[in-house]
């Protein structure tokens, strides 16, 4: 008997065995570029969304396809001003929050901002496919939405003002059920709270300030009969158990996580484990065989018989991906036999670009150097790289500050020489000051003090 992507889908996150690991290409932008659309087209023009998206259907035969992965839609109903991207997704501007301790009341509806482009392209989508393909419905956790709010002063509050951060993340909680609520109007089947930041704090944070709102929410879509996934990005292997913990039907990760070891511990509470092919390295700039050889191995790497396992990129696919890459990547899941034999004697090709490295010794003032995926698209650099702009206005022209993103092939050399393990990184004159932690800009400024 032939599978349904759908059908697919649902048994991994019943926990029961498949044929196959479950296959979910992570096509936001990337969506508008198979349609020739811009992001801008995307995030602003159903008719275009919708194109994009049964494109996606066709070219990549994905068993469960994300309708939209933008993480500014509530900031953007809740007074901060977004900046659209030709060839991204927006990024938020402002922070409304970010000189009050007000705490908003306004709760979302369905007629706010584009939710009415987004539920209007949910409803085409679901009568077009969704018999056959599994429909994720994403929106911004409670932590990043936070973020979005209050900007850098957040991680400040963490540790000053953590009564505040109790009462903005009970905020971002009711908004979260509420757009958790708005695809469980329309049926779709995995509802998806994506919070990136989350990589970015410590194990006591994540317990004081995330366990309880995740808990209310996973049981809240629960209880709607409805699957749930907890997409965090960045290095999230500190986390994995407290994630876990929450009770998440699965969680998707990115590349900064080892998969294999992560999933000893989602085995451990029988939660479906999704990921992570390699955004850039493979996706972006590999060729067909990298895509092939990189899932394979991936594959390869669990010894579970496809239980509770999803194949999915790191991410949201960066906009250019080219499609040849993404189609390999789903014929390597789809026909992972005959892919393996295709590159049963293939090695991944390596980024040979050179770069120099700064004279750290030498250096005239202060150097603070930001290694991120993209400040634009991931919003755990967003936040990274405001740190660091804020120290430089601290600073001024004392101190240099400099941002390497590895989504170009000299910023990934230059990572990879200076043997970067996690993005973002924020590294003090050639020395490492923070992985994959976004700090507080009172201790940076202390750092940078010091180095003076």
């Amino acid at each position: 008997m032939t599978l349904t992507g759908k059908e697919m889908i649902y048994k991994v996150l019943q926990h029961e065995e498949v044929p196959r690991p479950g296959w979910i290409p992570f096509a936001g932008v990337h969506a508008g570029f198979l349609k020739g659309y811009d992001a801008t087209e995307v995030y602003t023009d159903a008719n275009k969304l919708f194109d994009s998206l049964m494109e996606v259907n066709k070219v990549y035969s994905p068993d469960g396809q994300v309708l939209l992965f933008d993480l500014q839609l509530e900031a953007e109903i809740l007074g901060c001003t977004v900046r659209f991207e030709k060839n991204g997704p927006p990024c938020v501007m402002d922070s409304p929050l970010a000189d009050t301790d007000e705490i908003p009341t306004k709760m979302i509806s369905k007629e706010d901002g584009r939710l009415p482009l987004v539920i209007d392209v949910t409803r085409r989508i679901k009568k077009e496919i969704g018999d056959t393909t599994a429909l994720y419905g994403l929106f911004c956790g409670p932590f990043t939405l936070a973020s979005h709010l209050r900007g850098t002063k957040l991680f400040r509050d963490l540790k000053k003002n953590p009564d505040y951060v109790e009462k903005i993340m009970a905020y971002c909680t009711e908004i979260s059920l509420q757009m958790a609520q708005l695809y469980l109007d329309e049926g779709v089947d995995v509802i998806v709270p994506v919070d990136p930041v989350v990589s970015q704090i410590s194990p006591p944070v994540f317990s004081k300030f995330l366990s309880g709102p995740y808990k209310r929410i996973f049981d809240y879509i629960r209880e709607k009969g409805a699957f749930s996934s907890f997409f965090v990005c960045g290095n999230a292997t500190h986390i994995i158990e407290l994630m876990c913990q929450t009770g998440p039907d699965s969680l998707s990760i990115d590349e900064n996580v080892n998969l294999p070891e992560a999933k000893k511990i989602t085995d451990k509470y029988n939660i479906v484990m999704g990921g992570n092919i390699p955004l850039t390295t493979i996706m972006l700039f590999g060729n067909q065989q990298d895509n092939i050889k990189a899932t394979i191995d991936l594959i390869d790497s669990i010894d579970v018989n496809n239980k509770n396992l999803i194949i999915a990129p790191g991410c949201d696919m960066p906009y250019a991906t080219p499609i040849e890459n993404t189609i390999a990547v789903s014929h390597a899941v789809l026909h992972t036999d005959k892919a393996r034999e295709l590159v049963a004697n293939y090695e991944l090709s390596d980024i040979d670009v050179e770069v120099e490295l700064p004279d750290y010794e030498n250096l005239k003032k202060p150097m603070i150097e930001a290694f991120l995926l993209d400040p634009t698209a991931c919003a755990a650099c967003t936040y990274m790289w405001a740190v660091a702009e804020d120290a430089q206005k601290h600073f001024g022209d004392k101190i240099d500050v400099v941002e390497y993103r590895y989504n170009n092939l000299e910023d990934i050399a230059r990572t990879k020489k200076m043997a970067v393990a996690q993005l973002p990184s924020l590294y003090l004159n050639g020395k490492l000051l923070y992985s994959s932690i976004i700090p507080n800009l009172d201790e940076l400024i202390v750092q940078i003090e010091e180095a003076m």
